[in-house]
């Protein structure tokens, strides 16, 4: 085999759930291979490095062998070797900070009062200390 399409090989390494993923991905500029963005059609080769960033880490991946059917999780490591570093597996693990406003229901929409009393609170939270998510 000497090459496979990327979004096929990423669906079958288990990257993504489904093809239709690995190509929504490849399109919206989430796969790299090497340091240029990939498209869902470029054929991969054993030995490339993909970066395929999913929510706040990316992930890289080295490639071992080449494979256009999906397989099962044990076999993954013979065909795809993973490089992440840890600091983009610690993304996944930090502490997800989330901020409710709750009203009772029944109480119908916000009055003008209650919405300048939301953004005076929207306005106090700092924003900045949060990660960024470019996915959303």
């Amino acid at each position: 085999m000497e090459g496979v399409r990327i979004d096929k090989y990423l669906w079958a390494i288990r990257v993504f759930k489904t093809r239709t993923d690995a190509t929504d991905a490849c399109k919206g500029g989430k796969v790299k291979v090497g340091t240029v963005n990939a498209k869902p059609s470029r054929e991969v080769q054993v030995g490339e490095t993909i970066a395929v960033r999913k929510g706040v880490a990316t992930f890289t991946f080295k490639v071992l062998q080449l494979t256009d059917h999906r397989l099962g999780a044990k076999l993954v490591p013979d065909y795809a070797e993973n490089l992440t570093p840890e600091s983009e597996l610690d993304k996944l693990r930090a502490p997800v900070e989330t901020f409710f406003l709750t009203r009772d229901r029944g109480t119908g929409r916000p009055t003008k009062k209650d919405r300048r009393e939301i953004e005076q609170i929207w306005d106090a939270i700092d924003f900045t200390s949060f990660p960024e998510d470019d996915d959303q």
